[in-house]
Order: C-alpha cells, then sequence, then structure tokens
C-alpha cells in the first residue's frame, strides 16, 4: 500500500515538474536588429514591439534587441531576415530599395507636403499594397514606421538657396532616389554605410550629411556637426520587417499580435518623430548648432528636372497619386 501510494506521489511531482518546465522551455527569444541607439525613434519602436510581442503572447517570444548596428548595415540585416539569421529589424527604405525596388517611390524628393500627408499615403491603400511586395522578395513587412523629413547638415556654410548647396560632399544612404536629386543640385553626393558616418565627419572625408531631426538628435550629430538646414528634401519612412521563416511557422493568433507589434511600434516612432519635430530645432540650437529655413520653392523648382527620371521609373500615375492624395 505504502509503495503504491509512493509511486503515485512520485508520478504526481514527475508531471508538476514537467508543467512547471513548460512555459520556460516554450520562450523562444527572437533577434531584433536596427542601425540606431536605443534612444532613438527605432529603439522607442523597438521597446514598444517587444513589450506588446512578450504581453500577447503570454512570454512565448521574447524579443533581444541589437542596436547601433550590432549585426550590421542595413543592407546585411535585411539580408539576414531573408537567410533566417536575423528575424526581426526596423530599416530605412534606403536600404529596402535594394530588395523591393518599388519602395523607393516614397523617397522622391519634395514628394509630400508634410508628415499628415505622408501617413495618410503609408496608412492608405497605396502604402498597404507596397507591404505586399515584401513576401516576393523573402521578407514579411509588419508596417510602416516612421523618420520623419530629412534636412542637411554641414561644416561648410548655411544652405538656403540650392546654390549653397553646389559642391558639398554629402553623406547620402545607397539610394539612386536621393543621389539623383543631389547631383541635380551640384552636390557631391557621397553614398556611405550609416557605421561609417561620424569617422568620416571628424576626418572631413565629407562635409556634411543629410537625415531625418530624429537621428540626428539621436546620433548627437551637433557634436560633428556646425550648420543645420532646414531643407525637408525627402520624407523618411521606416519599415518593420521579419524573416519569413519565423513568421510562416506561427499561428494565425500569433501572426495578429506580430502585426499589431508593428503597428504598436509604428505609433510609438511617430509619437517620438512629431516630439522631436518641435524640440529637436532647439536642442541642437543649445549644443550650438547654426539653424537656418531655406527657400523651398527655389529647392522643388531645382529638382524638377529630374522628375521625368521617376514618372519613367515608378509610373507617373503612381507619383501623382501620392502628390495628390489629399
Amino acid at each position: 500500500m505504502r509503495k503504491t501510494w509512493l509511486s503515485k506521489l512520485m508520478v504526481a511531482v514527475s508531471v508538476a515538474g514537467v508543467f512547471a518546465a513548460a512555459p520556460a522551455m516554450a520562450e523562444k527569444t527572437l533577434k531584433m536588429a536596427y542601425a540606431l541607439s536605443t534612444n532613438s525613434h527605432y529603439g522607442v519602436g523597438a521597446d514598444a514591439f517587444a513589450k506588446t510581442i512578450e504581453g500577447g503572447t503570454k512570454g512565448q517570444f521574447k524579443i533581444q534587441q541589437f542596436p547601433n548596428s550590432a549585426l550590421g548595415g542595413e543592407r546585411e540585416v535585411i539580408e539576414g531576415i531573408q537567410l533566417g539569421t536575423i528575424d526581426l529589424a526596423i530599416v530605412s527604405t534606403g536600404a529596402t530599395l535594394n530588395f523591393v525596388p518599388k519602395t523607393g517611390v516614397f523617397d522622391i524628393p519634395f514628394l509630400f507636403r508634410d508628415l499628415e500627408h505622408a501617413r495618410k499615403v503609408l496608412d492608405g491603400e497605396i502604402g498597404q499594397k507596397m507591404l505586399e511586395e515584401f513576401p516576393k522578395r523573402g521578407l514579411v513587412a509588419l508596417a510602416w514606421g516612421e523618420q520623419g523629413f530629412r534636412q542637411m547638415t554641414n561644416n561648410t556654410r548655411p544652405v538656403a538657396q540650392p546654390a549653397d548647396a553646389k559642391g558639398l560632399k554629402v553623406r547620402t544612404m545607397e539610394n539612386p532616389i536621393h543621389i539623383a536629386a543631389f547631383r541635380e543640385l551640384g552636390v557631391l553626393a557621397t553614398p556611405m554605410a550609416w557605421p561609417e558616418v561620424a569617422t568620416a565627419l571628424q576626418q572631413g572625408t565629407i562635409d556634411g550629411q543629410e537625415n531625418p531631426m530624429s537621428v540626428i538628435v539621436s546620433a548627437k550629430l551637433p557634436q560633428l556637426q556646425k550648420y543645420l538646414s532646414l531643407t525637408s528634401h525627402v520624407y523618411g519612412p521606416a519599415l518593420v520587417l521579419m524573416s519569413p521563416s519565423v513568421y510562416d511557422g506561427l499561428s494565425d493568433a500569433d501572426k495578429g499580435t506580430f502585426k499589431k507589434a508593428g503597428h504598436d511600434a509604428a505609433i510609438a516612432m511617430r509619437a517620438y518623430v512629431d516630439q522631436v519635430e518641435k524640440s529637436g530645432i532647439e536642442e541642437v540650437k543649445k549644443q550650438g548648432m547654426q539653424v537656418n529655413t531655406v527657400d523651398h520653392a527655389a529647392f522643388q523648382k531645382a529638382v524638377e528636372p529630374v522628375y521625368p527620371q521617376y514618372y519613367k521609373q515608378f509610373g507617373k500615375e503612381l507619383v501623382e497619386s501620392i502628390r495628390n492624395t489629399k
């Protein structure tokens, strides 16, 4: 009798141990990469994403963040997502252009009037249809994030008119859409991976760079650059990407949670951009940067000769439908 009771007790303890261990065994850590620091709009988006995932899947998934290009530049990170060596990423469309060329349409200079216009396009039919292009390239696009409008900084002179930009050696992304417009302005566009930029600025290899205020502030560019010109030349979307090797293995419920997490990351990034667009200019002024406005109409006119190239590349109907979105 005693032997039978002990046997039952041992079985019960064993079963309880299995169930106790199950959650720990089930937890899967996913690697999420991005190019900027944790206190950037990317970092804020990654935190929001992680919070939604860890809460929505009851701890089944944990997000491990790799900021500051720890897993490579954006091109390498996207390739890692295709291969399944990286699970998640927040990247710019400057990088996705090499994988999903149609995303380049959003990088056309002076295409968007303001943030509200850009968000309406990305949240609407045009933007959502664009997300459907990613699986064809071995990528899952969960949501559009945001960087804000790109501004120009340099150490040579203020840029108020198109002529002021002529001859400046400016770091750009590896984005032919941007490069074509800069060359039209007479800028010596210099494509360069982001991790190399700080050193190039310190050594004087380049005169300047261009990025949204969210990057200019979080990357502490006032320590490296003297002039900030509010060109607002290109709107910078971002994307929350996921590896199909992970996504395709999820249940429908978990896929829904990951899409919600992407949406929450986008909302967090937009909130950061809204805040930094207001406070960032005053912040960099305090740190010694000279800030100037520009003649936008003159810049728009100066890059207009490049638009036929964009029409040919993306279709005039698509470009104009974005321009005309109300």
